[in-house]
């Protein structure tokens, strides 16, 4: 019997499987998942899964390792798409890009079930650590702009302003996510933005 040859688009099979995987992780969350979700949400049988993936591990860090890449580029669209691209509408976008949209959302489920597995592992902190750099250097540029067009008065360094902005809708995404009806969606745009309005001197925020 010949051996059977290998799928001509490994590289689309493989992506394949990060989405369903990540698809399992967002229903299952990632203690409860098993190579069968993974199979099941992808409709190929666990050893296609597995031929592919031997090591779970290696598949859940390029679930990560998608949903980082996948969630900085929408960020970066809403800046670079901010209307007029002026400093006020690019630090809206920024603030409205950052937050779950609901309890349910699955982007920012996905990212904090994920986001667990940095203190067990190097890769996954690797991840979360380069996703926390890049959101502040979206915000840093944005607050730099400002500042140098004259719209935005920074009370501190613009460097400093990012994180702690982007700490913040961190903290406020978890409330969100974790059903906190003192934290809704919409409760804590209001909070972070007069966070902003007082960070920047810009009562148009």
């Amino acid at each position: 019997m010949g051996k059977v040859g290998r799928p001509r688009n490994q590289t689309a099979r493989r992506e394949a499987l990060v989405s369903a995987a990540g698809r399992a992780i967002a229903e299952r969350g990632l203690e409860a998942l098993r190579i069968k979700d993974i199979a099941d949400a992808a409709g190929v049988s666990q050893g296609s899964v597995l031929y592919y993936y031997p090591e779970l591990d290696d598949l859940v860090l390029e679930v990560h390792r998608d949903a980082v890449e996948s969630f900085i580029a929408s960020r970066q669209r809403a800046y670079d798409e901010a209307p007029g691209q002026e400093p006020v509408a690019r630090l809206r976008a920024l603030l409205d890009s950052g937050r779950p949209t609901g309890s349910d959302d699955p982007v920012h489920g996905l990212l904090y079930e994920l986001h667990r597995r940095a203190g067990r592992s190097p890769g996954h902190a690797e991840l979360m650590t380069s996703l926390f750099a890049r959101e502040v250097a979206l915000y840093a540029t944005a607050l730099e702009v400002g500042a140098a067009t004259g719209v935005f008065t920074l009370a501190a360094g613009a460097q400093d302003l990012a994180h702690g902005l982007v700490a913040l809708e961190d903290g406020y995404g978890l409330h969100i996510l974790s059903h906190n009806a003192a934290l809704r969606p919409d409760r804590t745009r209001e909070l972070i933005t007069a966070h902003a309005r007082a960070v920047t001197g810009c009562a148009a925020l």
